[in-house]
């Protein structure tokens, strides 16, 4: 509101307001001041009263001359220069943006009015709300109601324009540029502002600088290049999705996100974590994944969610692309992990199923790429939503090609409906064991041995379900142990858990107990499992005799394992001596040996010395000169002998 004579009521409200501050007598020497006050309340009350009757409501600013709120109302009444006008802003000042025109604006535009008075009215409704805009204003802008209007001039426009893509929030400010408003565009109203445009005709050819250049000018410069306009553009795109589609906005989108993904595929979030599932820190909550190695739980950390955003219609489409242009697996698991946690596993909404049907169609097929744990909550959530068979059997596959990296609780899969007998779904757990025996391709039997125990487990967990049929028990338990013959693998566990179903069916008969615990092989059964097999008083008087019988036979042969070592070790001792005999034998050979070569080389030499006496040796000069000679056949002597004569 602008009052004329604005400095005499600023003085004369002043002098009000101490007035009313006075006690009431005082007041009372003043009655004048009730009629000021009321003059003075006049033009609120009438602006309140307009504004009720205005849509949209206009703002009230109350101000005094030359004061702050003064300034911007003069501002937005009549601003000098603003981003849709040419006149160049004073120097030293800032351009106002504002949303208003300017009272120059506003002339012209009631210049250029028709001078009839009966200027034709437009009708729109628009979600329920009705909108009533000039015609002639808006036939300037858009080529489809000039030509319509031109065809019906006298009649009601409203049913021809029924199916325009817009919501009352987007056409109103249509509504406003197209009577001379400028309007800002942004991510989230360039695609619906463009589709509007589009169907109204609002092109370059019937009015320059017109809204369908600009919608789209702005889409190519300002949300193409950006990864997160890109994004929230394409989500906008859902309402008006076939008038975007023909326009090309959704594919323009798609193709820059995928684009961008291509060159820096972090973009899709951060690889999920790989954590040891060993670790004895980690929450049993947490999903984590390791491959090649038994998972437990996943724990995965973002960068970006921003793909999750998107409706599955959206999504899936671009998840595709980026598959088949290679985009590195580990970042596109990512993604699917998390729009699967956001939208499937933490939302209670309609619609699940679809979401988990296309998502089993998007997984890959590779063994290893996906958490155990996470293709098993997929599969629960597939179970649970009454999924496609198609949807089930591909998880199964994908389970059964890696289920020696899952858990005990990942088998837990809850049976659906009324009418079912089990609390778990036990058939699809046998087709998951069917798919990973005929498929698996490991270097040794560890893979085996690890299900096979994962079996025993879960066994021993639904043994206590009272509706656990024994048919459907005794084919798990055959299936656990058909893979652990050839090993060493004892199976205790499948008697833990047969002894468990027994406590909990005490109702069985004597022969069906029977049958049941033929599964038992007791000969792989560990010596304090037939113990406690000895005593157990719910098994069956015929296992009983056999486990003792066994045990008997075990123990015989034991006794002769003890004998026969015993014998073996008397062998070894006498063979030890034989061999010590037998080399001191050689050795005394080898002495005996070396003594006859030197006895020969010594009769050699003393036969040469007797055959050869021309030279004698120095030795026998020697004992020549002594007077003795050794030799038996020299009897020469120097000492003479005294002849004995016999008397």
């Amino acid at each position: 509101m602008n009052d004329h004579n604005q400095e005499a009521l600023l003085v004369w409200r002043e002098a009000c307001g101490h007035l009313n501050k006075l006690t009431i007598s005082v007041r009372q020497l003043h009655p004048f001041m009730k009629a000021f006050t009321q003059l003075l309340q006049a033009p609120r009350e009438d602006a309140d009263a307009i504004i009720k009757e205005r849509f949209p409501v206009p703002r009230l600013v109350i101000c005094d001359q030359h004061g702050s709120q003064a300034r911007f109302l003069l501002a937005k009444l009549n601003p000098s220069s603003t981003y849709n006008s040419d006149v160049p802003a004073v120097p030293g000042g800032d351009i106002l943006f504002t949303d208003d025109v300017s009272f120059g604006v506003f002339l012209d535009h009631l210049q250029r009015r028709p001078k009839s008075k009966f200027s034709p009215e437009v009708q729109f409704h628009i979600s329920g709300v009705q909108f009533t805009l000039d015609g002639e204003l808006v036939a300037t802008k858009s080529a489809k109601l000039a030509k319509l209007l031109k065809e019906y001039p006298q009649n009601d426009l409203s049913r021809l324009l029924c199916d325009i893509p817009a919501d009352p929030e987007s056409f109103e400010l249509v509504g406003r540029f197209c009577h001379g408003y400028d309007i800002k565009l942004s991510n989230e109203n360039v695609v619906r502002f463009a589709c509007i445009a589009h169907y109204l005709g609002m092109t370059e050819s019937h009015c320059p600088n017109n809204l369908l250049n600009k919608a789209l000018n702005f889409f190519e410069h300002q949300i193409l290049p950006n990864w997160h306009s890109s994004i929230k553009a394409l989500k906008s795109a859902e309402n008006v999705l076939e008038h975007a589609v023909n326009l090309g906005l959704v594919d323009a989108c798609m193709e820059s996100i995928v684009a961008k993904v291509q060159e820096d595929p972090h973009l899709l979030g951060d690889p999920i974590k790989n954590l040891s599932s060993d670790d004895d820190g980690s929450d049993g909550n947490e999903m984590v994944y390791r491959p090649n190695a038994r998972r437990r739980l996943f724990d995965l950390e973002w960068k970006s969610e921003d793909l999750t955003v998107l409706s599955l219609r959206f999504y899936e489409p671009v998840i595709h692309e980026m598959i088949q242009r290679k985009v590195p697996l580990e970042y596109v698991v990512a993604s699917l992990c998390q729009y699967a946690k956001k939208w499937v596993f933490e939302k209670q909404e309609n619609g699940k199923k679809e979401i988990v049907e296309s998502l089993e169609r998007l997984i890959p097929h590779q063994k290893g790429i996906f958490p155990c744990t996470f293709l098993f909550e997929m599969l629960k959530s597939a179970v649970s939503l009454d999924a496609s068979s198609e949807c089930k059997n591909g998880l199964e596959i994908r389970i059964g090609k890696q289920l020696d990296q899952a858990n005990v609780k990942d088998l837990f899969i809850p049976t659906q409906g009324y009418i079912e007998d089990e609390q778990y779904d036990t058939e699809s757990i046998r087709r998951i064991l069917k798919n990973f025996y005929s498929n698996y391709a490991g270097p040794d039997a560890s893979g085996f041995i690890k299900v096979a125990e994962l079996v025993d487990n879960f066994l021993a967990e639904v043994a206590s379900d009272i509706d656990l049929k024994m048919s459907t028990f005794i084919s798990l338990a055959d299936m656990s142990i058909a893979v652990s013959e050839g090993t060493d693998r004892t199976l205790d566990g499948v008697y833990r858990a047969v002894d468990i179903y027994l406590d909990k069916h005490r109702h069985l008969t004597e022969s069906e107990r029977e049958k049941l615990c033929r599964v038992l092989d007791c000969n792989k059964m560990s010596v304090e499992a037939r113990e406690h097999a000895a005593q157990n008083e719910r098994l069956p008087l015929r296992v009983v005799v056999q486990v003792l019988f066994i045990g008997q036979l075990q123990l015989r042969d034991t006794i002769v394992k003890v004998q026969g070592s015993d014998d073996r070790l008397l062998k070894l001792e006498e063979e030890e001596e034989e061999e010590e005999t037998r080399a001191e034998m050689e050795k005394m050979g080898t002495k005996v040996l070396e003594l006859e070569r030197e006895c020969h080389i010594m009769r050699r030499e003393i036969q040469e010395g007797s055959c050869t006496r021309k030279k004698p040796s120095m030795w026998k000069e020697m004992k020549r000169k002594l007077g003795c000679m050794t030799s038996m056949h020299d009897h020469n002597c120097h000492v003479k002998k005294k002849r004995v004569h016999p008397r």
